[in-house]
């Protein structure tokens, strides 16, 4: 069984976070994760971006599946004012 923190170093050691949160049963997990780089991206593109980050752990079926919310700083400073 995956644990969250393993899914949120994943994430972190491919995409530069300001924050990374991540929570799971061991196989459905959901993410927030809040990057610069999501900055002029659509939902779409930002998830690829994201997907890009685990796509060998999906594909080998060690993770099997993500909801996520990506937010930029600025959307995520909006939504905790």
């Amino acid at each position: 069984m995956l644990d969250p923190r393993q899914v949120e170093q994943w994430i972190g050691e491919s995409l530069a976070c300001d924050k990374v949160s991540v929570d799971g049963d061991g196989q459905h997990f959901a993410a927030v994760i809040v990057s610069a780089e999501f900055i002029g991206m659509n939902r779409v593109k930002r998830q690829q971006r994201v997907y890009q980050t685990i796509k060998d752990r999906l594909d080998s079926g060690e993770l099997h599946a993500l909801s996520m919310q990506t937010l930029t700083p600025e959307e995520w400073r909006q939504r905790n004012a």
